[in-house]
């Protein structure tokens, strides 16, 4: 299943939740005042900009956006809310996609990058990343802590959220780093829904290593948007690079 396949036009209408999940203002709200401080004066590229999310709030903040964007139904949604000339967006990958300008900032939130599923693909996004950066620029990821210290010996899945209707589990192939996320919804009758997405897990040191070949710094690395400290136990964190190639 491709990317394309995943983010269709029934993903897309689906994916805006407001004021709740990933779009609740404590969760939102932190996201876009540090991007909007990491940004300066300067203008943002938004790898994945989906259905504007943080795209949005961050251009209200005075911050010019820009997004790049695989999925044409995401970016349709996107056009209900903003139009090109307020979130201008490039379609393609973010791996390989450029967009026409420079930028002091480059972000890719919500776990994103694990969509490629190659460590290969993984590195040429930091390229690309590098490509759209002014030098002393940043490229901003959100990811979370891969969970394999849950997995006993032999057992491949486990479940990572449980509530009433819904069931989250994830499947691990630990020789190529791939864990497919399997999301189930259900209610009082006996149908079920079951929707997945694939995805590649980085190590945070694997990460730093990716930044380096592309000429980055780690700068800064926080357990979320406020600036928890990261530690052994946090399950995601938001990691800051910064852009200094050799001259």
């Amino acid at each position: 299943m491709t990317q394309e396949d995943l983010w269709d036009t029934d993903a897309a209408q689906r994916y805006d939740t407001p004021g709740t999940g990933m779009f609740a203002p404590e969760v939102l709200g932190p996201t876009v005042d540090r991007l909007a401080e990491l940004a300066g004066d300067g203008a943002a590229l938004e790898f994945a900009v989906g259905t504007g999310r943080v795209a949005i709030p961050l251009a209200e903040r005075g911050v010019p956006v820009t997004g790049i964007e695989l999925s044409r139904p995401m970016v349709d949604q996107l056009r209900v809310k903003a139009d090109e000339a307020t979130i201008p967006v490039v379609i393609g990958d973010m791996a390989t996609a450029l967009a026409p300008e420079q930028y002091t900032l480059v972000y890719l939130v919500y776990n994103t990058i694990s969509n490629l599923l190659t460590q290969a693909e993984q590195v040429a996004c930091f390229r690309n990343a590098a490509r759209h950066l002014t030098t002393g620029g940043r490229f901003v990821i959100e990811l979370w802590v891969p969970e394999l210290r849950k997995l006993p010996p032999g057992q491949t899945a486990v479940v990572w959220q449980s509530e009433p209707g819904y069931i989250g589990v994830d499947t691990y192939d630990v020789l190529i780093q791939h864990v497919v996320s399997h999301h189930i919804h259900f209610d009082d009758t006996k149908q079920a829904e079951l929707s997945r997405g694939p995805h590649r897990y980085i190590w945070p040191a694997e990460l730093d290593l990716m930044a380096q070949l592309a000429g980055f710094e780690l700068e800064t690395r926080h357990a979320d948007w406020t600036g928890a400290e990261f530690t052994a136990e946090s399950r995601s964190h938001v990691s800051v690079y910064r852009y200094q190639p050799k001259q």
